[in-house]
Parts: structure tokens; sequence; C-alpha cells
């Protein structure tokens, strides 16, 4: 995995996230996968899981928002990327997570965790 690979998975990320449906998560993750969404919460286990989650989670692929990545460390297949996002025009809400993504030999993702912070009000 290098700084490229990552970023080509981060950008797939971001275009399955406006698409319609699930379908293109099963190119970014494994069937196994895990998927946490903050330090503390339960992880949520498998593909199908994390589709339903997807699904449960965005408003829709028509949901508008920008988001900006920086990869800050890629060490085998491991990396940690940060990412911005702010959603709606004019912004209600943003984030500034931290990911960890583990990628298996194929490159797909195997474990997903992410470290959101919002601002404070």
């Amino acid at each position: 995995m290098d700084t490229g690979n990552v970023t080509a998975w981060v950008d797939g990320y971001e275009r399955a996230w406006r698409a319609p449906g699930t379908e293109a998560l099963a190119q970014l993750f494994t069937a196994d996968a895990t998927y946490l969404q903050g330090p503390y919460r339960e992880p949520v286990v498998g593909l199908p899981a994390i589709e339903r989650m997807w699904e449960d989670t965005r408003d829709g692929p028509d949901e508008v928002f920008t988001m900006t990545h920086d990869v800050v460390a890629v060490d085998g297949d491991t990396a940690v990327v940060r990412v911005e996002v702010k959603y709606g025009d004019p912004v209600t809400q943003e984030y500034r997570d931290l990911w960890i993504v583990r990628f298996a030999d194929d490159g797909r993702c195997r474990s997903f965790e992410e470290w959101p912070f919002a601002p404070f009000d």
C-alpha cells in the first residue's frame, strides 16, 4: 500500500457516498470488514451490516457535502488519513476525522476506524 493507493481508495469512498445504493462498497470493503464509527462505538461487522449502516447514516446520494483529505501516513497495510467533511450549502454540519484504514492484500479495506471531531458551539 502506498499514498497513491490510499488516495484512490478514499476517492472511491467519496464516490460511493455520492452514488445511489451500496453496490460500490464491495469494491471498497472485504466481506468480513469491520467499520468502527468512533473509538467507543461497537464495530459494524461484515459487508451486509456496513451496507445497512451506510444507508442509515447518510441522507442519500443527493446529500450536499464537500470532502477533502490528506494521507498522513502509510505503513505496510495501514494508513492514517485526515478528512474534513462539510455538509450543506450553507454548511450546517462539519467534521474533521482521522481514519485508520487497514487494507487486505487486494487493496480493499478490512478494518476501518474513524475518529470524528465536530466543532464546539
